[in-house]
């Protein structure tokens, strides 16, 4: 969950240097902790994911809208990768066209797909939770509604007529979609993943684009211990989060290199 109070590279050998650059770095660290701009600890963050499961090129299909085509995945790669790994291709699809996205608007951010998977799978196991299943397009069958902000157990925080629309609750706020954004943060970084026209947090297209360009805020580095860390405290402010997060993302890039 978002707290408010607080490509995939066309270059492959340059996504090939900035892995093998990455992995030195992990030796140096000995794979240990790292400390991030916050001062707390943590594990080494994932390695990027482009070091062969990636998808290094642009689609040739055709896609869910004109719009979405220049910067989306093939749907074989996602549903190749995304069985491989265990994540619905619709959600592999999305992660795996943000990276791409990203990689041309903010290279210095070096997003991969897999920590995106890592935050999917943390906040609602890629729109999947609670028995729901992640359809083509990018919504779950049912909303992911989180509980409310009402100070029991997380910080009490009223809605207002606008992002009770979204949750159906007057009194107080929930996280809502596949990435669980506050409703007043969706309207920050709301974005249109998918070219539908819409900005709609209940698709994990746009989710993740939003996701996406929120990591890579305040000039993150994700190619780095400390900027990954950064990255991921910034989305949730708790270690055991970016743990979860770390844990899940370091899986998925095993399983897709293995």
């Amino acid at each position: 969950m978002i707290e408010e109070h607080p490509r995939l590279g066309f270059a492959i050998l340059g996504a090939v240097l900035a892995a093998l650059l990455f992995v030195v770095l992990l030796i140096v660290r000995g794979g240990g902790s790292a400390v991030d701009g916050t001062g707390i600890t943590y594990e080494a963050a994932p390695a990027p994911a482009s070091t062969g499961a990636a998808p290094l090129t642009r689609t040739n299909t055709s896609s869910r809208s004109a719009q979405r085509a220049p910067f989306a995945v093939s749907q074989a790669w996602a549903t190749r990768i995304g069985a491989k790994v265990g994540i619905p291709a619709a959600a592999m699809a999305a992660y795996g066209s943000v990276e791409l996205r990203l990689h041309a608007a903010q290279p210095g951010c070096h997003l991969a797909w897999n920590t995106l998977a890592g935050i999917g799978w943390v906040e609602s196991q890629h729109g999947t939770i609670g028995g729901r299943t992640l359809l083509t397009d990018g919504r779950s069958s049912t909303p992911v509604i989180g509980p409310a902000l009402n100070g029991q157990g997380f910080a009490a925080i009223r809605s207002t007529p606008t992002s009770a629309q979204w949750h159906g609750d007057s009194t107080w706020e929930h996280a809502i979609g596949p990435l669980q954004f506050i409703p007043s943060t969706w309207e920050r970084w709301a974005a249109d993943g998918d070219g539908d026209g819409v900005k709609d947090p209940l698709d994990l297209d746009d989710a993740a684009l939003a996701a996406g360009r929120y990591l890579c805020a305040d000039g993150h580095d994700l190619a780095t211990v400390s900027g990954w860390n950064a990255a991921i405290h910034s989305y949730n402010h708790d270690r055991s989060y970016v743990l979860s997060v770390l844990d899940a993302a370091n899986t998925y890039a095993s399983r897709a290199t293995s």
